[in-house]
């Protein structure tokens, strides 16, 4: 085996035919965190001529010096294939080491435990656990992420919409209904109209308290994936009967100013509209959605609603059925609804879980289980003293 360094385009190749892909293990990502002072590099393992891992990793001077260096969503490789494992890590850590890094951080998109719609491990299933101990062997250590544990998913299974219609839970398919009776209509959003995505998600998060990404994000995003087909933002929006317009109106700037300042920068109605009428009555968004669409699957990654329209309009129920039959309709094989808190149990109710599972049934739902977040120490000095201060500073 050989341990070698390699050009973007060879790593895109591996990587979109990997097992273990994942849109965080693109030249994309790569870019979007150049944009913000990493440093990119790309490494693989290569034997008899053919490329058996890889992984993109970015590197920042983040402490006293010494470089922080993070491989988001890998690397690409079977860690249950203890040679190859053993081999890459021993000569990533040299080169880390040789490159003044003190530490590598990994996010492997690799499923640990075989699990049901339920999150209950499946008879005969598999169990990765020789991936662990591999990784645990080679003194990585489990740490936080801020990428999910446990994510729930819908397999496609080469349904049509129909079927994936007929096996939408009963509350949800009423809701779906609903939500189309009331004139709800989805559609994507255009670059320029990111402002209505970033206005959204910025007021559910501050009604559900979690930090929103800036819209230089989304922007960058749009950016670096659309022009591939990877990335859609949608959003749901209803035209009001007139009667209904001034409520609107005044729940539109409630809901998303923040300021007095921003107030009288916001109109009423949201941008993007400018060649209608003044008489006519423009759609009012209701929910907002972004969907990353790489490999076999579509993944649900951010989203936010309105809360005074969420009751009535049930447009976030329909941004899902709209992508579920996307995805049936463009061959995906997997729906990924994304993060859930935590395995799903009766004595801790789950909301967020509650609402994905209702678009699947036994047959299709199933609760993913990735293998977690680990740190492996590559300059053991320098790690402990920021280990050290990191949790004086917690205190």
């Amino acid at each position: 085996m050989k341990f070698i360094t390699l050009d973007p385009d060879t790593f895109r190749k591996f990587a979109d035919k990997s097992k273990y892909k994942s849109f965080m293990q693109t030249p994309e990502i790569a870019a979007l965190r150049e944009k913000n002072g990493w440093t990119a590099y790309y490494f693989g393992v290569e034997e008899a001529g053919k490329l058996k891992a890889a992984a993109m990793l970015v590197a920042k001077p983040t402490f006293l010096g010494k470089s922080t260096y993070i491989c988001p969503g890998g690397p690409l490789l079977d860690y249950e294939d203890t040679a190859t494992t053993i081999f890459f890590f021993k000569h990533l850590k040299k080169y880390i080491k040789s490159h003044n890094g003190y530490v590598l951080h990994i996010d492997p998109y690799y499923e640990l435990t075989e699990r049901g719609r339920d999150g209950t491990k499946k008879e005969g299933g598999f169990n990765h656990q020789k991936a662990l101990n591999n990784l645990r062997n080679l003194g990585f250590t489990p740490v936080a992420s801020t990428q999910p544990k446990y994510m729930f998913a819908l397999e496609l299974k080469g349904r049509t919409p129909d079927q994936l219609f007929a096996d939408l839970k009963r509350n949800t398919r009423n809701h779906v209904r609903k939500a189309e009776k009331m004139g709800v209509v989805v559609r994507e959003l255009k670059r320029e109209e990111l402002s209505i995505f970033k206005q959204i998600t910025e007021s559910t998060s501050h009604r559900r308290h979690f930090a929103d990404r800036p819209l230089s994000y989304y922007e960058q995003m749009y950016d670096l994936f659309h022009k591939h087909g990877q990335v859609m933002f949608m959003v749901a929006e209803c035209e009001l009967e007139n009667s209904d317009a001034k409520e609107s109106e005044d729940v539109h700037s409630r809901h998303f100013a923040t300021n007095e300042e921003q107030v009288s920068e916001v109109p009423p109605v949201m941008t993007g509209r400018d060649e209608r009428a003044e008489n006519e009555q423009s759609p009012i968004p209701m929910s907002a959605a972004m969907f990353m669409l790489y490999g076999d699957e579509v993944v649900y990654l951010f989203s936010g609603s309105v809360e005074e329209y969420m009751k009535d309009y049930n447009a976030q129920y329909l941004i899902q059925w709209h992508m579920i039959k996307y995805a049936a309709e463009h061959k995906f094989k997997t729906y990924n609804f994304y993060g859930i808190h935590d395995l799903p149990s009766p004595d801790h109710p789950d909301g967020i879980y509650d609402f994905k599972k209702g678009f699947t049934s036994d047959d299709t739902g199933r609760v993913i289980e990735l293998i977690g977040s680990y740190e492996l120490a590559i300059n053991q000095p320098f790690y402990h003293i920021h280990r050290l201060l990191a949790n004086l500073k917690h205190r």
